[in-house]
């Protein structure tokens, strides 16, 4: 999704949803390729990300003086981050395309998604802006022609959101992750579009020191991707969240209502994180077609392997004998 085709094949791929009551049942090799893909369930963060995008982009549509406003997403590893991002990007893909037609007859491209390559120079961080509109660079080339290029075509295309993501990897401490940041300042004053950032644990990161960090900090405002808590309130956030996972599966025999039931044991599993979650439920699901159990229970979901990260975090309580000492 780091080339234009890419990312408009993805925006307008239609999203995969379970069944609807009373269809027909599907096939086995059907619903396995439903699971390599499964639902993407709408979050909170994704909501207000969608909301601040939109109230940005209406902001900045006239604003030609200063760089517009930006928000970062940030938050822990497999909190949901880049799906938030990617999911703010093909809505806004979509609503140009209803108001002005498909991106191939008008020639606009209304969203860009750039990765921060490791150890990113500002030159390369420019050419992966270059690469994602196949804008020809050649090898002599400087990076002053280089960002002269891509902020003429990304203007006479259009474009109206930019994203970035993987914006951790940015230490403006070094040499090179000072100009690299000083070239994100450029383009937010050169592209007359709406930036997004996405990274982990941004505000721990040295991307908010210095004076640098302090005019992105000035211009951004966080959206947070928090692990989902156990229970906030009068509520249950992660219950919520495991209920809508429940809710998309596709097995046979599977009991509704069990996998709520097994929301604590999940909670300790996964710390709270979407992207364990979805991934543990989507290979206990995935191993259930294909031993013909057709049902996640706890015996399936101890077999799955997650992210080491999550392992690290989930250790089992073993009971204690009666009158041990």
């Amino acid at each position: 999704m780091t080339v234009w085709d890419g990312f408009a094949r993805f925006a307008t791929t239609p999203v995969v949803t379970p069944p609807a009551p009373g269809a027909p049942a599907r096939s086995l090799e059907e619903r396995v390729g439903y699971y390599s893909q499964f639902v993407t369930i709408r979050t909170p963060a994704i909501d207000t990300l969608a909301k601040q995008v939109r109230t940005l982009m209406v902001l900045g549509r006239h604003q030609q003086v200063t760089a517009r406003p930006s928000l970062i997403v940030t938050g822990p590893a497999g909190a949901g981050k880049t799906t938030a991002l990617l999911q703010v990007g093909r809505a806004c893909h979509l609503a140009h395309t209803r108001r002005h037609g498909t991106t191939a007859a008008t020639g606009h491209v209304p969203v860009a998604y750039v990765l921060v390559p490791p150890a990113a120079s500002a030159k390369t961080l420019a050419l992966e802006f270059a690469r994602y509109l196949g804008i020809p660079v050649a090898g002599r080339m400087s990076q002053a022609q280089v960002v002269n290029s891509v902020c003429h075509t990304y203007t006479q295309a259009g474009v109206q959101l930019v994203l970035i993501d993987e914006i951790h990897r940015l230490n403006p401490r070094t040499t090179t992750g000072a100009q690299s940041a000083d070239l994100l300042k450029d383009l937010t004053e050169r592209i007359g579009a709406t930036f997004v950032y996405a990274g982990i644990d941004v505000t721990a990161t040295p991307l908010f020191t210095g004076v640098r960090g302090a005019q992105l900090a000035a211009r951004a405002s966080l959206v947070d991707c928090d692990p989902f808590p156990a229970r906030d309130g009068m509520h249950e956030p992660f219950k919520d969240l495991v209920r809508a996972l429940e809710n998309a599966l596709d097995l046979r025999h599977h009991r509704p209502g069990s996998l709520v039931r097994l929301a604590p044991y999940l909670h300790a599993r996964t710390a709270g994180r979407i992207g364990s979650l979805t991934r543990l439920v989507k290979q206990a699901a995935l191993t259930s077609l294909l031993d013909g159990t057709e049902r996640i229970t706890k015996t399936t979901l101890d077999q799955v392997r997650l992210d080491h990260l999550a392992e690290q975090h989930y250790r089992p309580r073993v009971p204690t004998r009666s009158g041990s000492r």
